[in-house]
């Protein structure tokens, strides 16, 4: 159990740190998609800091502060949901994929976490 736990976890991790940076740099496919579903882009900063520090919690509960990474995983199901949120209220569907699976990666995260 623990094997999947640190895999899926490493995975979302990984995204997110990725999507934080992404955001911070004002990425051109962020800046699109935010425009897209009616996100100011002086939110960007705001949600890469939500992002890195749910990446950084899932890290520390890996590391084995596990109460962090619970919380940081449960953070990030509340945010994704709100991606796909924003995603059907703005009727952008040809993109959610995206917001969808990384709500997967933390739900299951999450799961992992709870049950490891």
């Amino acid at each position: 159990m623990f094997i999947a736990y640190a895999v899926v976890t490493g995975v979302t991790i990984a995204v997110n740190a990725a999507e934080a940076v992404a955001n911070f740099l004002r990425a051109k496919a962020v800046l699109a998609n935010s425009a897209e579903v009616g996100v100011p882009p002086s939110w960007l900063p705001v949600l890469g800091a939500l992002k890195g520090a749910g990446a950084l919690g899932l890290l520390l509960g890996l590391l084995g502060v596990r109460f962090i990474g619970t919380a940081a995983a449960a953070g990030l199901v509340l945010f994704f949901i709100g991606a796909v949120a924003a995603h059907v209220r703005a009727r952008v569907f040809h993109n959610i994929a995206f917001p969808a699976g990384f709500l997967v990666l933390t739900v299951a995260s999450l799961v992992l976490t709870v049950a490891s």
